[in-house]
């Protein structure tokens, strides 16, 4: 994936989307200002299914979300999501065992929305918490959790994303996503410090009072 080209994409837009939400605010009658009463709060719960390279494999992450949201324009809550890489390490730790790369994370949101009454606008959810991961034996049973020091960890993960949101109904938005994760390094045998990071895209459907 060209990070550059990515990077100048979604460059342009946000400025179009933010063009849209100036434009949209300039045609208000009413000045409004920080002592305003007339404030909206709401809320939202989102899945989310996502694709992303763990150590050059092929990755799926699936995750859930739920946020307060302020006047329209900013949320706030908790999310986590969990991962799997889709190739199997064979014999790994020489010990004639197959082995995946699995774990999850979750934390703290804060999500700016920029436009949020447009039926196409953007967002800019940004985590920051913790997570894990191990290396998990291929058996028949995915209960079988194989978690010694040395092939375990925990981690920071800081992760910023921006979503372009469509509003399909008033209970319900439809976002495709973009995000880069940043993690502490990984301590593990045979395994990159930085094997978590990278970028991911994948879709997140929102229901809620927007």
């Amino acid at each position: 994936m060209n990070k550059f080209g990515l990077l100048i994409c979604l460059l342009l837009l946000v400025s179009s989307v933010a063009a849209q939400s100036e434009q949209y605010a300039n045609n208000q009658e009413e000045f409004k200002t920080i002592f305003s009463n007339k404030r909206s709060n709401g809320g939202y719960g989102a899945l989310s299914i996502a694709y992303s390279e763990i150590d050059n494999k092929d990755a799926i992450i699936v995750g859930a979300r739920g946020g307060w949201i302020i006047n329209h324009s900013l949320a706030i809550g908790l999310g986590g999501y969990g991962f799997a890489n889709d190739i199997n390490y064979d014999n790994l730790f020489n010990d004639n065992r197959d082995y995946n790369l699995a774990g999850g994370y979750g934390g703290l949101f804060v999500e700016p929305i920029i436009g949020p009454k447009l039926p196409v606008h953007i967002s800019i959810p940004i985590l920051f918490g913790f997570g894990g991961v191990s290396y998990v034996e291929h058996h028949n049973n995915w209960d079988y959790w194989w978690s010694t020091d040395d092939k375990s960890d925990v981690y920071f993960v800081f992760e910023p994303a921006i979503e372009l949101e469509f509003n399909v109904t008033r209970h319900f938005r439809l976002a495709a996503t973009a995000s880069y994760r940043f993690t502490s390094d990984i301590e593990m045998l045979y395994t990159d410090p930085d094997i978590l990071e990278g970028l991911t895209a994948g879709l997140v459907f929102k229901f809620g009072k927007f």
